[in-house]
């Protein structure tokens, strides 16, 4: 080593200072391999969200402890507790809870399958205020025999509201399950966005599955936007896809109902 260099090795030894506390927590969550976890306000009141550097990771209601030990079981990294969620992911959620489906939030959806991030997906789709069967999102993905697969990962869905998996109801429209809480907060997310819940239940125990213009000739799901916009007197009402097929009605272009819808 020349003089030089032993003076500069010196100089940079007296440059060296520790490195802060929370540098290395800060960097396993930006590299995702940690996350943090903060309340933020929803239409249903205060929820949990999980996020790290590749994105939102987990979802659940306002109760510390349960979301930390679910966290654990489902997730198994390390969390931590942050003060707020960062801004801009916080303004995203809220805009898509508001209807946005525009916006991008990015998640982190590791250790799902193809399946289940397939059937997440297809739930982003369903617009605000607007349910469709567990049997439409079947179809829609290529596994129109899959009904049960769909519940099921529905169920495992750790982002909920996020991915609005309670836009997803029973095909005899009953409401169905719900991971965050149950039917009742299932109820209560759906009513919050302007579903008719009891015209549905009505409906369902005459046994209607679908409505359609005899003035357009078009037949949709019931929550469609296109079918809410139906005067009473112009409203059809079909127990089947089938049966408004045979009476000369096709299938709306936007809510896509299906045969199989169940």
């Amino acid at each position: 080593m020349t003089a030089t260099d032993a003076i500069l090795e010196a100089a940079l030894r007296d440059l060296r200072v520790p490195a802060p506390p929370a540098l290395a927590d800060r960097t396993l969550v930006e590299l995702g391999l940690a996350d943090r976890f903060a309340d933020l306000d929803s239409p249903i009141g205060p929820i949990v969200v999980a996020w790290n550097g590749r994105g939102v990771s987990f979802v659940g209601r306002a109760d510390e402890a349960t979301f930390e030990s679910r966290f654990a079981t489902e997730i198994g990294r390390p969390l931590s507790r942050g003060d707020t969620v960062p801004a801009t992911l916080a303004s995203a959620i809220r805009r898509r809870l508001a209807g946005d489906r525009r916006v991008r939030i990015p998640l982190d959806l590791r250790g799902a399958t193809e399946f289940q991030v397939a059937v997440w997906l297809k739930a982003l789709e369903i617009p605000r205020g607007e349910v469709r069967p567990y049997g439409w999102v079947a179809a829609e993905i290529g596994h129109p025999r899959a009904v049960r697969a769909v519940g099921s990962a529905l169920g495992h869905n750790p982002v909920p509201l996020v991915v609005p998996c309670h836009r997803v109801v029973r095909g005899d429209g009953a409401i169905g399950q719900y991971s965050m809480g149950g039917p009742e907060v299932k109820r209560l997310v759906l009513s919050t966005e302007g579903v008719d819940l009891d015209g549905l239940v009505e409906l369902a125990a005459g046994g209607i599955r679908y409505v359609g213009s005899d003035t357009t000739r078009i037949v949709c799901h019931p929550t469609c936007h296109h079918a809410r916009r139906v005067q009473a007197r112009h409203l059809v009402r079909f127990r089947s896809l089938p049966e408004a097929v045979a009476a000369g009605y096709r299938p709306c272009r936007i809510c896509r109902p299906v045969a199989s819808a169940a």
